[in-house]
């Protein structure tokens, strides 16, 4: 990109092009140098607005955290209608064909992002953490009109299915698991605890 020319979202921009490297590459690929080649603009820019590269990662990782609000509102605004298990379907399918997955896998691989990231997650990997407990708000809620059985713990089932979850998607990295899969997954899980 020609020096002067004005980007919209320099952040957005640049994260964008992380997704796609570490999608690409995965997180050993992922560079500074690598991130601002594929934005298309020279390696100060990243450094103008933050401080190093974990600072970005970290940075990226919030925002991705930050989005989930919506799938959130969406699967709460769920309880109640359809199936469980189709709902549960639908949003980890959603969540985990998405960038998740290898997002996950950077935070296992770079010690300094998770050290960073940890002392604003403090339980559990950040990201599995909150999806972990989006999944359960959904069940308190499905338990709480009396399609779940009224001993099912919400927060051990999330638990269950977000790692199964990511087990499924983190083991088919070229062709991503079907609907089926997930929901036989979901079906299994929440077998026990199903009205």
């Amino acid at each position: 990109m020609p020096t002067g020319v004005a980007i919209r979202d320099v952040r957005e921009h640049l994260f964008g092009a992380a997704e796609r490297v570490l999608l690409r590459d995965g997180a050993q690929g992922l560079t500074s140098r690598a991130v601002t080649t594929e934005a298309g603009v020279a390696k100060g820019v990243l450094h103008r607005h933050f401080t190093d590269f974990d600072a970005f990662l970290a940075a990226l990782i919030r925002d991705r955290i930050a989005r989930l609000s919506g799938t959130a509102t969406a699967l709460r605004d769920a309880a109640g209608t359809g199936t469980v298990a189709g709902n549960l379907t639908d949003a980890l399918t959603e969540l985990f064909g998405s960038v998740a997955v290898a997002l996950i896998g950077l935070m296992i691989f770079r010690d300094d992002l998770r050290a960073r990231l940890r002392a604003e997650y403090p339980g559990g990997v950040p990201l599995l953490s909150n999806l972990s407990a989006m999944v359960s708000d959904y069940l308190v809620l499905e338990r709480d009109a009396g399609r779940l059985a009224a001993d099912a713990d919400p927060q051990m089932l999330a638990l269950t299915m977000i790692g199964s979850s990511h087990m499924i998607f983190a083991g088919s990295r070229d062709t991503p698991p079907g609907g089926d899969d997930v929901l036989h997954m979901v079906t299994s899980v929440l077998a026990p605890a199903l009205r």
